[in-house]
């Protein structure tokens, strides 16, 4: 009687916590198989308000909340087990931590008398993900520990919070109640020491908020319309770093033609193909005319941060700035040049809303504009009418998407193709990518987790290494009822190095490209996907069309030589910086 009493205290423990969290928000759950997390599952199992994720690999499990939660911008729980189950979020956790993306990782622990002893699977959890993860460690569920404190406690780690927040959950076999009922059936059917328990909860029952509902931070202050006048009193430049398509940064480019100013963009920034920006900004800063230009700048106001272009990032700390306005979401230090500057903690909306006059120095770089359409000219000549390669791929994949399409581009070499070279384009995709850490791994898995919540037709463009290390995520890819096409360029190793100062070339290939000589057929046969090979743009244009034409998801590798796309930027930097 006592085991049964254990294992149904669990579980009720786990069907508080999962229903509080629904209550704050949380919409997706992602889990992993595991016996010690089991009341917690079996919480999400009798569960209706969550929509249910499964996957064997933590570490990938991790990712796709990330790019879940990403995509529905909300919290995403994630259940694992104990032990090493654990630690295979970290690299998720890292991500997540950097990039301001709510995750709630709910981890089964052993009890305290079980750790440090010997038992099996049994590690020390608590501040396992450092400072990366708000940490709540609760006790094992006890009658001594009341329901309404447990539920304070989660309402207070997870309300207003926008990075990960760590709930270990320690439990104590039997982890296994004889039947499985729902939070509403227990309260219904409560034993009189459950009902008693219960009690200080008949209200929150009653209704579907938190118990402790907090209110949304407020922003910092605002500029004055005299502080904006004083601003715009010269040559200014808008540059626009990460946003989120929820930022609608749109409305930058309605300010910017207020004001006067050019709009300089990130790859990251959903601007990049915007016919009214600089979106040629890292190959323009190559061109001494264009530079003079850009020299001229006295003003700056920066939206968002972690620009992908090292030219961008050193143009900016090279000026000498009479006023440089930073605008950012959250508090981030987005600046390794550590400028003097004005931070204001705001919403792109509630900036570009503020009442700006025109700058006493209005189209003042309106040479810029007919600069950037000239290399757009450049890269149709030079790359998508010459030889098959990285940069053609990437830019044929950027020019046939539409607003209703999601782009998830991956890390090493796509995203700088995809910054040095994407077209201009009237009508551009939702752009997604893990530029926190930038780290080649959950590449797949995160691309996964923002199209099982947009579920829109996605295409995800990753190198060859960056697929090795998430071959296991291509399980995920098989979940997808909607067009999803990973496309593979595989160079046969990281050959992003050939772009960086290698003392010599056997050094290079022994310890930095790491030549495989895979390919991914197999591997796409292996999990049951569509699997077709490129190897010049003709086939690759209709191989991508078809792939769109099937609710679900298919692979398409395109192979090109180690040294191809390197060759190539040398050659284009070149013709830049001459004409």
């Amino acid at each position: 009687m006592q085991q049964q009493t254990s294992a149904d205290m669990n579980l009720l423990w786990g069907q508080l916590i999962l229903e509080g969290l629904a209550r704050l928000g949380v919409k997706h759950v992602c889990m992993a198989p595991g016996s010690r997390s089991t009341p917690l599952t079996l919480a999400a199992a009798s569960q209706t308000k969550l929509t249910r994720h499964i996957h064997f690999d933590e570490r990938g499990l991790g990712f796709m909340a990330l790019g879940l939660a990403k995509a529905s911008n909300a919290p995403v729980a994630i259940i694992t087990t104990s032990g090493t189950a654990v630690a295979n979020l970290y690299p998720a956790i890292v991500e997540a931590w950097l990039t301001h993306v709510p995750l709630i990782i709910l981890s089964g622990d052993r009890p305290p008398e079980l750790i440090d002893c010997g038992a099996n699977q049994a590690i020390i959890q608590p501040a396992i993900f450092a400072h990366y993860a708000k940490q709540v460690n609760l006790p094992t569920p006890d009658l001594g520990y009341p329901a309404n404190a447990l539920l304070s406690t989660i309402d207070h780690a997870v309300a207003n919070q926008h990075q990960p927040v760590h709930i270990n959950c320690m439990y104590r076999e039997p982890l296994y109640p004889a039947e499985l009922v729902t939070l509403a059936h227990v309260k219904k059917t409560a034993s009189i020491t459950t009902s008693t328990y219960l009690a200080p909860l008949n209200q929150w029952f009653e209704n579907t908020k938190p118990l402790t509902r907090y209110a949304r931070l407020t922003s910092a202050d605002l500029p004055t319309t005299d502080t904006l006048m004083r601003f715009v009193h010269g040559k200014g430049v808008i540059v626009v770093g990460t946003l989120a398509p929820e930022d609608n940064p749109q409305q930058i480019v309605a300010l910017a033609q207020k004001l006067g100013w050019p709009v300089l963009v990130d790859a990251q920034s959903q601007l990049r193909q915007h016919p009214g920006v600089i979106g040629h900004v890292d190959q323009l800063l190559l061109n001494p005319k264009a530079n003079k230009k850009l020299e001229q700048a006295e003003r700056i106001l920066v939206f968002g941060g972690r620009f992908v272009s090292k030219r961008l990032t050193q143009y900016i700390a090279q000026q000498t700035w009479h006023s440089y306005w930073h605008v950012g979401q959250y508090g981030d230090r987005l600046d390794p040049t550590h400028q003097s500057k004005e931070f204001y903690q705001a919403s792109v909306q509630a900036v570009c809303q503020l009442p700006w006059p025109r700058s006493s120095q209005a189209n003042w770089a309106l040479q810029l504009l007919p600069l950037n359409e000239s290399l757009e000219s450049l890269f149709k000549q030079q790359i998508d009418n010459k030889t098959f390669g990285e940069a053609q791929v990437v830019r044929a994949i950027a020019l046939a998407q539409t607003d209703q399409h999601i782009l998830f581009i991956g890390n090493s070499l796509p995203i700088r193709l995809y910054d040095m070279y994407a077209p201009i384009a009237t009508n551009t995709p939702a752009i997604y990518t893990n530029r926190g850490a930038s780290g080649i791994d959950g590449l797949i898995a995160t691309a996964c987790g923002v199209a099982a919540d947009k579920n829109a037709p996605t295409t995800l463009v990753m190198g060859d290494l960056s697929c090795l290390h998430d071959l296991n995520s291509l399980a995920l890819l098989t979940q997808i009822t909607h067009p999803f096409v990973l496309v593979i360029i595989n160079n046969d190793g990281g050959n992003i190095f050939n772009l960086l100062p290698v003392p010599n070339e056997e050094l290079r290939n022994d310890f930095y490209r790491l030549s495989h000589g895979l390919e991914f057929g197999y591997g796409a046969a292996m999990f049951g996907l569509a699997y077709r090979q490129a190897d010049d743009i003709e086939s690759f244009n209709q191989a991508y069309q078809e792939a769109f034409e099937f609710n679900c998801a298919s692979v398409i590798e395109i192979n090109v030589s180690p040294t191809q796309a390197s060759d190539q930027i040398a050659q284009i930097s070149q013709w830049v910086k001459q004409h």
